[in-house]
């Protein structure tokens, strides 16, 4: 899909329609959240600048208002992303029980710091705030699958599968999008 004029396919853009009607008229900007996660998903995994324009167009707001929200939440990716997102979190508890560590052995291990991109397009690392799962920390998100209670050997044995091309799903898809 080219990042230059991005347009949605006829099957997205029919999801996009449905999410937008939910909303009275006038509040149509409610429908910013649903429409940013269905632009990242079909454009690549990532919100180019031409995206975010579009996705505005489609709710009929200025462009600095979808900039604003997509900067704001970690869950958006405003650069390319690799093939496997590995997200961290890095709030209270997952950082008290060893996310730090994690993140560390993670950057060294594939040779990226948080925010970049394997050279290979394999791994993007990147540490996110709350994924929710405080009692079970530290916790990983690839896609749409937690990686709990983490440890760096589990984190080895992680990206060694995920490098042999373990079938694991590592990005989200529409069917989480309720329209």
């Amino acid at each position: 899909m080219s990042t230059e004029n991005p347009q949605f396919s006829p099957e997205t853009l029919a999801l996009v329609h449905k999410i937008i009607a939910r909303y009275p008229e006038g509040r149509q900007k409610s429908a910013l959240l649903p429409l940013l996660h269905l632009a990242q998903m079909e454009f690549d995994g990532w919100l180019s600048v031409p995206a975010m324009d579009y996705v505005a167009g489609l709710l009929h707001i200025q462009p600095i208002e979808v900039y604003e929200v997509a900067s704001f939440y970690t869950m958006f990716n405003l650069k390319p992303v690799g093939k496997c997102l590995i997200e961290v979190c890095r709030t209270g508890p997952c950082w008290l029980l060893g996310a730090e560590d994690l993140v560390r052995h993670i950057e060294k291990r594939l040779g990226i710091k948080d925010g970049e991109t394997t050279p290979d397009g394999m791994f993007t690392l990147k540490t996110v705030e709350c994924l929710a799962a405080c009692g079970t920390a530290p916790v990983i998100q690839i896609g749409e699958t937690y990686y709990e209670n983490q440890t760096c050997e589990s984190v080895d044995n992680l990206l060694g599968e995920l490098r042999n091309g373990n079938e694991r799903k590592t990005h989200f898809d529409k069917k989480h999008i309720n329209a």
